[in-house]
C-alpha cells in the first residue's frame, strides 16, 4: 500500500534534551547521574501507560533515596523539560502537510511532560493526530501500541511510515504492519530524506527557497 502518512517519535527525531539526559542531570547528582535516570526510566513504564498516577511524587521519592534535597518540580522542570525542538524536523513536517501527506506523532510520555509538549510546544497545533502512550494506556515498543496508534489516524497500518531512534521500537512497528525507518536527529536530515524517498514520500522544498 501506498504510504500516505508519517508517524514521527519525538525525543531523538523532533526534539532533543540540550547535552543529553546524563548532562542535565548532573547538577543534582554528578556522576550518578546515568545511575539514577537508568534506575528511574526502569520503573516509569506506568507512568508512560498512563496508570502510575501523578509522576512528580514518584520523582520526589527516587531524588530522596539519592539524597537529593533540591524539590522535584524544580528537577523536573530542569532536566524533564529541558526540550530543544529541532527546527529543521519541525520544517518537515510542515513540508510534509503541504504535500498532502497527514503527519502524526507517536511517542512515549508522562502525563506531565506531554500535556507539556502539546500545549507549550505547540505539537497538538502541529500534527494531524497525536498518539502519546499516556493518553493510548500502552507503551512502545509494545505492538499494541502501534495498533491503537493506526486506528486513531484512521489509516492501515501498511499506510503509515513510522520514525523512531530506538531500534526495538522500529522492530514492533514493522510487526504491527507499518514500515519504518531508524534514524536520529544527529545521523543528519539528508538521511531521514533519503529514506522517506524509498519509502515513496517525496518532500517539496520548504518555500521560499
Amino acid at each position: 500500500m501506498t504510504v500516505r502518512h508519517v508517524l514521527l517519535d519525538a525525543d531523538g527525531v523532533l526534539q532533543d534534551v540540550p547535552g543529553g539526559w546524563y548532562a542535565a542531570m548532573e547538577p543534582y547528582l554528578g556522576a550518578r547521574s546515568r545511575e539514577f535516570l537508568h534506575a528511574t526510566w526502569s520503573d516509569e513504564l506506568p507512568f508512560l501507560a498512563g496508570t502510575g498516577g501523578d509522576y512528580l511524587p514518584f520523582l520526589a521519592d527516587a531524588l530522596a533515596a539519592y539524597g537529593v534535597s533540591a524539590p522535584a518540580d524544580v528537577v523536573y522542570g530542569a532536566v524533564w523539560l529541558r526540550i530543544d525542538v529541532v527546527a529543521e524536523s519541525v520544517r518537515l513536517v510542515e513540508q510534509l502537510r503541504s504535500a498532502g501527506y497527514g503527519v502524526h506523532l507517536g511517542t512515549n510520555q508522562e502525563r506531565e511532560r506531554g500535556v507539556h509538549m502539546r500545549t507549550t510546544l505547540g505539537y497538538d497545533a502541529l500534527f494531524d493526530v497525536s498518539c502519546y502512550s499516556y493518553d493510548l494506556g500502552v507503551a512502545k515498543p509494545s505492538t499494541d501500541f502501534f495498533v491503537e496508534a493506526a486506528r486513531r489516524i484512521g489509516a492501515e497500518p501498511s499506510s503509515i511510515l513510522f520514525v523512531d531512534d530506538t531500534a526495538r521500537n522500529v522492530e514492533a512497528a514493522r510487526v504491527a504492519g507499518m514500515p519504518a525507518v531508524h534514524w536520529s536527529v544527529g545521523r543528519g536530515h539528508h538521511e531521514l530524506l533519503a529514506a522517506l524517498a524509498y519509502h515513496g514520500v517525496h518532500v517539496p522544498p520548504a518555500r521560499g527557497r
